[in-house]
């Protein structure tokens, strides 16, 4: 077949439609997005809630959303920096540390809808699927689907600790019992090891890497886990430390609010610069030029 100039014409670009401002920034999937907040007619005002994970480079953020025409709404949120209230100082950022932040969402939004009694979830992880069930004459689970934006759904993605630790927590959130998504499942023989979940739970699989390091690189070790040892965390108090956070979590997981000092106030907004015509600009111009004239006569 001989080769053929594609020419897109006037035609063309006048049937062009311009796509999403989010979607060409590269910020949302509208594919998946459409599926997520699109209900059933009959069902009249019931949205469908989220559970939207995204991560930083310094932080884990945890949201319950649900959509309405004009904007998203934001039901409750959780952040990883809010875990040195419960007893984490270090590594904020980790798998572990993801799936306290599930926890803590979780139990915040349950304690918000008055049904964290009714549901405790799953007190005592062991790494395996866990579903909460409806309890007879009472309020149905919350249920929320998991909303990764654009994370790669990669095995042992952090996106999906944050589910597994709002699962715990109570939430009623779809995912498969096989446990694909998470450390432990072999692709090759389609098994699940829990003890393996369990270990990213508790920090251990960075406890074997302090352990490791320390023996192969002391100066490695000293600069990169220089907060841990600041902190007094050594790989054997990792898993206590976690265990109590997890606790902590479920005693008292409302939100605080900073307290500002007294006096302070905001700054003040810097003035914007007004915008010059034409005829100022060009008058401006006439001031600079007389200037530099009366510069020129002196000298």
């Amino acid at each position: 077949m001989p080769y053929i100039k594609v020419i897109k014409t006037r035609s063309y670009f006048k049937r062009y439609q311009v796509k999403f401002r989010r979607r060409r920034e590269g910020k949302t999937d509208y594919y998946a997005r459409k599926r997520l907040i699109i209900q059933d007619k009959t069902k009249y005002n019931t949205p469908k809630y989220r559970l939207v994970v995204r991560t930083t480079n310094k932080d884990i953020i945890c949201q319950i959303a649900y959509a309405t025409i004009k904007s998203d709404r934001i039901l409750a949120d959780a952040y990883s920096h809010e875990l040195p209230r419960y007893g984490v100082k270090v590594g904020l950022k980790n798998y572990s540390a993801a799936y306290a932040t599930g926890l803590l969402i979780a139990r915040r939004v349950l304690a918000k809808l008055e049904l964290d009694k009714t549901y405790v979830g799953n007190a005592k992880p062991e790494g395996k699927f866990f579903a909460v069930e409806e309890v007879d004459g009472e309020r149905r689970p919350f249920y929320v689907l998991l909303d990764v934006g654009l994370n790669r759904t990669s095995t042992g993605a952090k996106i999906f600790a944050a589910l597994k630790g709002a699962a715990d927590g109570g939430l009623d959130i779809p995912h498969g019992k096989e446990m694909k998504p998470f450390p432990g499942y072999n692709k090759k023989n389609g098994k699940f090891d829990p003890k393996i979940l369990r270990k990213y739970i508790f920090g251990g699989h960075v406890g074997d890497y302090m352990k490791k390091l320390k023996e192969s690189d002391p100066e490695a070790f000293q600069r990169q886990f220089g907060d841990y040892i600041k902190a007094g965390v050594e790989p054997e108090k990792m898993e206590a430390m976690w265990t109590a956070c997890h606790a902590a979590i479920r005693k008292n997981p409302a939100q605080v609010k900073k307290e500002r000092p007294e006096g302070a106030e905001h700054p003040p907004r810097p003035k914007k610069k007004l915008r010059t015509n034409l005829k100022a600009k060009k008058n401006r111009v006439k001031q600079i030029r007389a200037n530099l004239e009366k510069v020129a006569k002196v000298d």
